[in-house]
């Protein structure tokens, strides 16, 4: 499918009205608008238009689409850092919103279906994430492997997401998924998600590279490099709609605020590579304990490795690899 653009009809542009000379009525009409929309809401999984990323798609071939994006020069939640660089994890976003978006338009899995994640990498180059007098114009590359059926329904795959702008690689990432029936979702979850432990106080914001305090997704426990996962069902863009589980977004959040809170640095921090692995759904009627243990330095930056554990068991674990902008 085409993405999804507006073309003014030819006869309004080029119709000379009336009165015009034929010298006026030899001059080049403008050429046509192209006027952008994104993508329907319901195909990425966010209830607020503003929170779409995605602006249309296309077919390459078998497995293979095109899909557009734009990034805004400011977010709520995703604030350039600095002022300067678009927030990393707004890739991340827009990887995730890939993830759903194909799977609805091109490969027949119906609205209300449920997304497993499984898996997540990213990749991302900080010299081409500078905010320009414009949004950022995106052009992405997706390749899905491992594409699984049952019956006739799509029930999971992988995919492989290159982002680029003005023809730059700005990032790359993948994500492994299942896809679950509503039936079979309520059976997997049966009566989880009605429940959640109160809010907790918040790590101060300039310790996790936050200006609000709102945005900060880690509570303190008392003891070094170990917090507890700060739910709050009230954010506009980590809760965008009520959901039973904490989103991986939320658990992106906090890998990257743990990862600053644990990593020495005079300049900002921003994740270049992520790393994830997810067991099992984070539950909010139980505390997420999160930790985080820094792995040593490579040629992109400071690893650190981040895990949360929930009664006991891993629930997720992240490596994220941080450099200063």
């Amino acid at each position: 499918m085409s993405t999804h653009t507006f073309h003014p009809a030819a006869d309004t542009l080029h119709r000379m009205p009336a009165g015009r000379s034929p010298q006026e009525a030899r001059t080049p009409a403008p050429a046509p608008v192209r006027l952008t929309t994104t993508v329907p809401k319901e195909f990425v999984h966010r209830a607020a238009l503003a929170e779409v990323l995605l602006t249309g798609r296309g077919k390459l071939g078998e497995n293979r689409f095109s899909v557009t994006a734009q990034w805004p020069r400011g977010h709520s939640f995703y604030t350039p850092v600095d002022g300067t660089h678009h927030d990393p994890l707004l890739a991340a976003e827009t990887i995730r919103q890939v993830g759903f978006l194909l799977p609805h338009a091109e490969f027949g899995v119906p609205i209300g279906h449920q997304f497993v994640m499984r898996t997540f990498e990213m990749w991302v180059d900080p010299a081409y994430l500078q905010v320009g007098a414009t949004p950022a114009e995106l052009d992405i590359e997706v390749a899905f492997s491992d594409v699984r059926t049952r019956g006739t329904t799509h029930s999971g795959a992988r995919y492989d997401a290159v982002i680029r702008r003005h023809g730059d690689t700005v990032a790359t990432g993948s994500f492994s998924y299942t896809c679950v029936t509503p039936q079979a979702y309520r059976r997997l979850r049966g009566n989880q998600g009605h429940l959640q432990i109160p809010l907790t106080a918040p790590l101060p914001p300039q310790s996790v590279g936050r200006l609000s305090p709102t945005d900060v997704v880690l509570s303190p426990t008392g003891t070094d490099n170990h917090w507890q996962l700060r739910v709050d069902t009230r954010h506009p863009v980590l809760f965008d709609h009520p959901v039973d589980h904490a989103p991986g977004m939320l658990l992106a959040e906090a890998a990257r605020q743990a990862a600053i809170a644990v990593v020495p640095h005079q300049t900002p921090l921003i994740p270049v590579e992520i790393h994830s692995s997810f067991e099992r759904y984070v539950e909010l009627d139980a505390p997420c304990h999160i930790s985080a243990e820094r792995l040593g330095a490579d040629a992109r930056g400071e690893r650190v490795r981040v895990t949360g554990t929930q009664d006991g068991q891993e629930m997720f674990q992240t490596v994220v690899t941080m450099a200063c902008l």
